[in-house]
């Protein structure tokens, strides 16, 4: 999906370090604990349900889910109703699924200790063994009638804002802790004290005035009730931004996503690219990045991508002979690529549409051409490293045309998606049809068609054959919706502390001072002040999900450059591409330990090697802010308006040779291993490659070329024999 992605919270370094060094020591099959545990980093471990308790989740996620599809299909729902639904199914099947105190917490043992000292009767309302305790009893009423407030007296809210009452008070105050409650389950500490340092900032900002440095962002503060009712009630709070971008895209992105696993269509993404691919140099890495590209656009998480994948195609890479640690490197460097391809892309790119007021469709168009770029970056380091090491590819006997034949009609809801929005349709509207396919995809799936063509191997006729038929359709579809609810669930208890942060910087206009001092700071050069920015994301992205820290890093940072003279567009495609750094960057590098998890590698190594190979996500926000063109973006900074062929296709140009340039210099080896002159000279020749001018492009690509034919006239002037029979030894 979208966002979506989805990562959320950020572990300490050591722990994951220790997590995945585990998964090294089994040499024989991938640790499966290991993996959860890694994978609890990015969807915490959810408490085990009796059935009662378990249906009551099963019912609130499917009525939560059919809702929404429902009316994704038809007509939205009232504001505060849309909104209104989800924040309160959200909150009470966390509050029913997430501990208070996590399993792998370390308070757990200590508060498992002092429930052995109370009697039976009280341990077992406070930490019942399958169902929430009497604590989470309480904060789910306490949830249904703050949020039912806020539906029920939605109107009279917004004539008396501004104006509020103790009432309103006294409700957003509950709301509020709410909030930081969900987002301590689920994303742990780090955003629950961000949301809370926000609320404490609003209020005394004042205090500010006098502390050195700190002192540029002071201001008057506000009163107790001014501060809870702003960030509870107005329309960039709790129920504003966020609340409204996940409603009316992003969940159903995610359960279209769902619906797309649940129909087997996943299992195309992976025979397609294996048998385009598969027989090249080094062919099951650049599997591993064409499945990635094909998945990753609508699974919404570089590290359920980089599991989900990975599984497959990071064995098939050591069979092949990559090094454990490459291999582990590849697929989350390619994973984190899906969070930029269309259609789907991730959650912060709705974010974006928002924020921009820009339509969907058109941040789609703009994002294809980079989105490629970053691909074809990584599998051309893929084919270097492989011919570095003299790596061939292996022949699955399946052809390309053959998969096609036999599985095309897997890829229709994709097809469904990019069709309506190309004709004009809203996402949500071309999401629902999608997922209308998938449900015909699930009911001609292979089982039922066996049951259908063979009534009589069943003992009955082909009522009964039917009937077998539609409950199998019935309980896929219910399973699908199920898993879709679960998986909002990590992205959806951002939504209140989301609120808390933007509705205090736009109460605060802190974003105009923050604007400022990025503009001091960088002393007016556009060059270290995108520097500066991908600092400050990179760092962020350490404590709260990427789609968090896009969402926090553009509404602080933007300004500056737009008052630097970038397009608004351009600007925010910046924030966005850097907010995916923390996946594949240490020191915290979630999807990277994951890859090293199931490579059984050293995640140290294999987290540096990720970020070697991902190296051109801190290139492209540079083509962004100098080469506008490359995002189909005008004269006037508009998308899709005022295009100058020549500049756009001069853009296209340089973007691709200099990407193609720069990967391969980048791994030090075209013919062979490169020595440091000749690097030099390359990458000089990279560089020009980029500048968006047909005169620096076509000296960039003779530098690069001689250089080539240099290495290889050099290999054969010493060996006498081929270059590549030399390197393939």
């Amino acid at each position: 999906m979208a966002e979506q992605q989805p990562t959320n919270q950020q572990p300490p370094a050591d722990d994951l370090n220790a997590a995945a060094s585990g998964a090294a020591n089994n040499a024989d099959s991938v640790d499966e604990a290991t993996l959860q545990k890694l994978k609890e980093y990015d969807e915490p471990s959810t408490r085990t349900l009796n059935r009662f308790w378990a249906a009551v989740v099963a019912t609130l996620s499917v009525g939560m889910a059919g809702f929404y599809i429902y009316t994704a299909g038809t007509l939205p729902a009232p504001v505060q109703w849309q909104r209104g639904i989800y924040v309160m199914l959200t909150y009470i099947l966390i509050l029913l699924l997430y501990p208070a105190i996590p399993k792998r917490s370390r308070a757990r043992p200590y508060v498992e200790r002092w429930l052995d000292r109370l009697p039976d009767w009280l341990r077992a309302l406070l930490a019942p063994h399958q169902g929430p305790s009497v604590i989470d009893l309480i904060l789910i009423a306490l949830t249904v009638t703050t949020v039912g407030y806020y539906i029920i007296n939605f109107r009279e809210l917004q004539f008396r804002a501004g104006a509020y009452n103790e009432t309103d008070f006294v409700i957003a105050t509950i709301g509020l802790v709410i909030s930081l409650e969900i987002a301590r389950r689920v994303l742990g500490w780090p955003m629950t004290i961000i949301g809370a340092a926000f609320i404490l900032y609003l209020r005394f900002g004042y205090v500010l005035y006098d502390v050195p440095v700190l002192g540029a962002f002071a201001h008057r503060g506000r009163t107790a009730q001014r501060t809870a009712t702003t960030l509870f009630f107005d329309q960039e709070g709790v129920f504003g931004v966020m609340a409204n971008v996940l409603v009316s895209y992003v969940i159903l992105f995610i359960f279209f996503g769902a619906f797309l696993r649940k129909s087997g269509a996943s299992k195309f993404f992976i025979d397609l690219p294996l048998a385009l691919a598969g027989r090249s140099t080094g062919g099951p890495a650049k599997v591993a990045v064409i499945s990635s590209a094909l998945f990753g656009s609508i699974s919404g998480s570089p590290i359920a991508n980089t599991v989900s994948t990975g599984t497959f195609t990071i064995p098939l890479m050591k069979k092949a002979g990559f090094r454990p640690h490459v291999a582990g490197a590849i697929e989350p460097s390619a994973s984190i690529g899906g969070s930029f391809m269309p259609p789907v892309m991730g959650a912060g790119a709705f974010l974006m549409a928002e924020l921009t007021n820009t339509p969907y469709p058109i941040i789609v168009a703009i994002s294809i051409f980079p989105a490629i770029l970053y691909f074809l970056s990584v599998l051309t380091m893929v084919h270097f490293e492989a011919k570095k090491h003299g790596l061939k590819g292996v022949d699955t006997g399946a052809r390309a045309l053959d998969i096609i034949r036999k599985e095309w009609y897997m890829a229709t809801p994709l097809l469904v998606i990019v069709v309506l929005m190309m004709i004009g349709y809203s996402p949500g509207y071309a999401a629902f049809w999608s997922i209308m396919c998938c449900i015909a995809l699930l009911a001609i799936a292979p089982e039922n068609l066996a049951d259908l063509r063979n009534p009589a191997a069943l003992g009955g006729g082909v009522l009964h054959a039917l009937g077998r038929s539609l409950v199998r359709l019935v309980r896929n579809i219910l399973e699908a919706m199920q898993d879709g609810v679960r998986d909002t669930l990590v992205i959806g208890a951002t939504v209140g502390v989301i609120g808390m942060i933007v509705g205090t910087i736009y109460a605060t206009g802190i974003g105009q001072r923050f604007t400022n001092i990025i503009v001091s700071l960088s002393g007016g050069n556009l060059v270290i002040a995108i520097i500066l920015i991908g600092l400050a994301s990179l760092i962020l992205g350490m404590g709260v999900p990427v789609t968090a820290a896009y969402l926090i890093t553009a509404v602080l940072t933007v300004p500056a450059l737009t008052d630097m003279g970038v397009a608004l567009l351009a600007a925010h495609m910046i924030v966005y591409w850097f907010s995916q750094d923390s996946n594949i960057t240490p020191p915290v590098c979630v999807a990277a330990y994951a890859g090293a998890a199931i490579a059984k590698a050293d995640p140290w190594k294999t987290g540096w090697t990720a970020f070697k190979f991902a190296k051109l996500l801190y290139v492209m926000p540079f083509l962004f802010a100098f080469s506008p063109a490359i995002l189909l973006l005008g004269e006037g900074g508009q998308p899709l308006r005022d295009l100058v062929f020549h500049d756009v296709a001069l853009a296209f140009f340089s973007g691709t040779m200099g990407t193609l340039a720069f990967s391969a210099v980048s791994m030090f080896f075209l013919v062979r291993r490169t020595t440091w002159w000749e690097w030099l000279i390359a990458a000089f020749g990279t560089f020009l490659c980029f500048w968006p001018s047909l005169v620096t492009d076509l000296v960039g690509i003779a530098i690069v070329t001689s250089v080539w034919f240099w290495q290889y006239y050099d290999v054969r002037r010493r060996s006498g024999v081929p270059a590549p029979a030399r390197q393939a030894g």
